[in-house]
């Protein structure tokens, strides 16, 4: 069946019909969501309210706009919502100031107000071509991410469905239920907010900027370092201005001197024997790391780190320190 005869037989009340009738959408609508409320888990509740309102309400569905705008509509009101109901995610980095490497630990928050990484596995673009995959990728960079969280929600939703997914101002406006003019001055807004919070180059650049002997050399660095506990040589790939950041904990640390402190004293001063699979979320290098267990003698997830490189060096990792991080990772559950 054609998507017209899809959406008659949906209509009817044909459940396989509309799963069939969605499910090229879905991907990209749990994107979306991630996008609007920084969080995986949070997405996925989302896409699923979503499902179920476009499930109810598909014979108020007329066909005056495309499928796929009446889908976003109902997601982004679906997220708007959910907004309203919980803290903004961020980063440690908004969330304190630097701490010093000296100080010890303070523990993990107990709220739910950190960003988490989307998996690319579960990442499609919708584009077969390299240029529509790189701009697919840099819509869900942590520093993107991390920089539309700081707008509000209705400013956010307006840039993600101009700049994101290329709906008109008047689509923007109808999903939204507001005016043309609204959405371009909303937007300019944005632009600003969010400019000054992302960095000069984004990591798609990056990446595409370096050689794949670089790239390998930098993996590979970074591995042999943590499995051998060479801190020095760890730290010789690290930026001058390098932020380190571990959430769930608060505490976050910047330059090359600081975070070199804190890696010697806590994971590099340790037993611990740990061991890196490369993997890549949200577009980015990522590494799981796995910790030693001797209950059951294998090395079992600890932490997922994401790098952001600038040239060859790290300019920032962001270590997730919690199990749930390698959930939609293409990783084993034990080494």
């Amino acid at each position: 069946m054609n998507e017209q005869q899809t959406l008659a037989a949906a209509r009817r009340g044909d459940e396989r019909a509309f799963a069939d009738l969605v499910e090229p959408y879905r991907s990209a609508l749990q994107a979306h969501c991630y996008r609007m409320l920084g969080s995986r888990a949070d997405a996925e509740d989302a896409l699923q309210e979503t499902m179920l309102a476009a499930w109810r309400g598909l014979g108020g569905f007329e066909g005056r706009s495309s499928l796929r705008s009446w889908l976003y509509t109902i997601a982004t009101n679906t997220c708007l919502r959910a907004i309203e109901r919980r803290p903004k995610r961020v980063l440690p980095i908004d969330y304190g100031p630097a701490a010093d490497p000296h100080d010890e630990p303070r523990g993990p928050l107990v709220e739910s107000i950190w960003i988490d990484p989307f998996p690319d596995a579960e990442f499609e673009t919708g584009s077969a071509s390299p240029e529509g995959r790189y701009e697919a990728l840099e819509s869900v960079e942590l520093a993107f991410i991390a920089a539309i969280q700081h707008l509000p929600a209705r400013q956010r939703a307006i840039l993600i469905l101009r700049d994101v997914l290329s709906f008109s101002a008047r689509e923007t406006a109808a999903a939204l239920d507001t005016t043309s003019v609204s959405v371009d001055s909303a937007l300019q807004r944005a632009h600003k907010t969010v400019d000054a919070r992302l960095p000069e180059r984004s990591q798609q650049a990056t990446l595409r900027s370096l050689h794949d002997d670089d790239l390998k050399r930098v993996v590979e660095g970074y591995v042999q370092a943590w499995e051998r506990k060479d801190l020095e040589a760890l730290v010789s790939m690290l930026a001058e201005d390098v932020v380190l950041a571990m959430p769930p904990e608060p505490q976050w640390f910047k330059g090359r001197d600081a975070v070199g402190t804190f890696l010697g004293r806590f994971p590099f001063g340790s037993e611990t024997r740990v061991r890196l699979l490369p993997t890549r979320v949200n577009g980015q290098l990522a590494f799981g790391h796995y910790v030693w267990n001797e209950g059951a003698a294998a090395y079992l997830p600890g932490e997922l780190s994401v790098l952001a490189l600038r040239g060859r060096e790290i300019a920032e990792l962001v270590a997730f320190r919690t199990p749930d991080s390698f959930v939609g990772l293409e990783l084993p559950p034990q080494v």
